[in-house]
C-alpha cells in the first residue's frame, strides 16, 4: 500500500474514532427517555407577597376561602372545607389536609411537597404545574382533576382515584 494511501485511511480512521467518542459522550451527559417521560419540567414560580405568620395565612384563608402566593408551610387543614378556595402558587409544603375537601380548588403552581392529602377531595380541582414531590394521595379522588405538568414524583397515590376515574393500586 502506498503512502498516500495509508495517511488517507489514517485519517479517516481517526476521525471516525473522534467522531464515535464525540456522539458517546453527548448520549452520556443526555438524560434517559424514560426518565424525561415520568418526570415532567416542574417550573414554578411564587408570587411575593407580605411576610405573615402561617397562622395568620391560615386564619386569612379559612375567613375568605383565598390565600394566593402565602406561606402555609406545615399548616393544619385537616378536615378543613375549602371547596373552590384559591390557593394560586400557596406554598403548601408538609402540610396536613388529610380529608380536606379541596373540591374545584385552585392549587395551580402550589408547593405540596411532603404535604398529608390521604382521603381528600380534590375532586375537579386545578393541579396545573403543583409540586406533589413525595405527597401522601393515599385514598384521595382526583377525578376530573387537572394534573397537567404536575409533579407526583415519589408520591403515595395508594387506592387514590385518578383523574379518569379509575384507582390506583
Amino acid at each position: 500500500m502506498n503512502k498516500s494511501t495509508s495517511k488517507k485511511l489514517t485519517n479517516w480512521l481517526v476521525s471516525a474514532v473522534f467522531l464515535v467518542l464525540v456522539g458517546a459522550f453527548s448520549l452520556l451527559n443526555q438524560p434517559s427517555a424514560s426518565a424525561q417521560l415520568q418526570t415532567p419540567p416542574v417550573t414554578t414560580q411564587y408570587t411575593a407577597v407580605p411576610i405573615t405568620s402561617v397562622a395568620a395565612n391560615v386564619r386569612h384563608l379559612l375567613e375568605t376561602n383565598e390565600c394566593v402566593g402565602c406561606n402555609l408551610m406545615g399548616a393544619t387543614l385537616k378536615d378543613a372545607n375549602l371547596p373552590a378556595a384559591n390557593l394560586e402558587n400557596a406554598n403548601l409544603q408538609g402540610a396536613d389536609l388529610e380529608r380536606a375537601n379541596l373540591q374545584g380548588t385552585n392549587l395551580q403552581g402550589a408547593n405540596l411537597q411532603g404535604a398529608d392529602l390521604g382521603k381528600a377531595n380534590i375532586i375537579g380541582a386545578n393541579l396545573e404545574r403543583a409540586n406533589l414531590f413525595d405527597a401522601d394521595l393515599e385514598k384521595a379522588n382526583l377525578t376530573d382533576a387537572n394534573i397537567l405538568g404536575a409533579n407526583f414524583q415519589g408520591a403515595d397515590l395508594e387506592k387514590a382515584i385518578g383523574p379518569q376515574g379509575f384507582t390506583m393500586q
